[in-house]
């Protein structure tokens, strides 16, 4: 695993595109299961080990996730999602321009359980929960017609970023399920670049960066170093 922090209270890490977060009907290896059996052997703990899932990241999406060790920071983790205070950034390569550079998308979301997709309903649809995130065009590729954006989500519904962007017709590269039939079939383009919180215990202020993977097709497109604000070196 890449572990980026590690104490006795948490643990953050940074998941690979693909790997479920936690066990699902797969029984694909999971990122919670991966924690445990590390803490596990690390510190060659007897019996059941406790970690808590504080949020998710969708299978097909890669980034910064941080786990609880504790009960309690599993609950002062949550208190501070309630409270606004748990901040995820991500990062996607988007095919377009968003017409307007930086807005908020607003829409009520449904998941088919059948065919694991999420629909735009109207509000008043039966199981149909508000969605809202913000997002800024960092860049724009004019050959390739792309665009790199900044998405923070105010709401946690899955696969939300992909569904709201194909809303405002720039469809995350590399979306196989919401892209169109014409999509590349290649790695998508949508990472969970930075994470931030405030310690469980220290009540430190914890600001967690990484980049997405290199060998995803269109992430070299765009200057990563300026926009995230880390230096890469070779």
């Amino acid at each position: 695993m890449d572990i980026l922090y590690e104490d006795n209270h948490i643990i953050v890490v940074s998941k690979p595109q693909g790997v479920p977060s936690q066990p699902d009907s797969t029984k694909d290896e999971d990122m919670l299961t991966k924690v445990k059996a590390y803490i596990k052997e690390k510190y060659n703990k007897p019996g059941e080990v406790f970690i808590g899932l504080v949020h998710r990241l969708d299978r097909p999406t890669g980034g910064v996730m941080v786990f609880a060790r504790t009960s309690k920071a599993a609950s002062r983790l949550a208190e501070q999602m309630k409270a606004g205070e748990f901040d995820k950034t991500y990062f996607a390569v988007v095919c377009g321009r968003p017409r307007e550079a930086r807005g908020r998308i607003v829409s009520y979301l449904k998941k088919d359980e059948k065919t694991n997709t999420v629909l735009l309903v109207p509000q008043t649809t039966d199981g149909a929960k508000k969605a809202e995130l913000d997002y800024e065009t960092l860049e724009y590729n004019a050959d390739t017609d792309r665009s790199l954006v900044k998405v923070k989500l105010l709401s946690g519904r899955g696969h939300q970023i992909r569904v709201q962007m194909k809303s405002i017709k720039c469809p995350v590269f590399g979306d196989q399920k919401y892209g169109g039939e014409n999509m590349p079939k290649v790695m998508l383009n949508l990472f969970a670049v930075e994470l931030s919180f405030f310690h469980p215990t220290t009540k430190q202020k914890l600001i967690f960066k990484v980049y997405p993977p290199e060998t995803a097709s269109a992430w070299n497109e765009f200057n990563l170093e300026k926009h995230l604000g880390l230096k890469i070196y070779n």
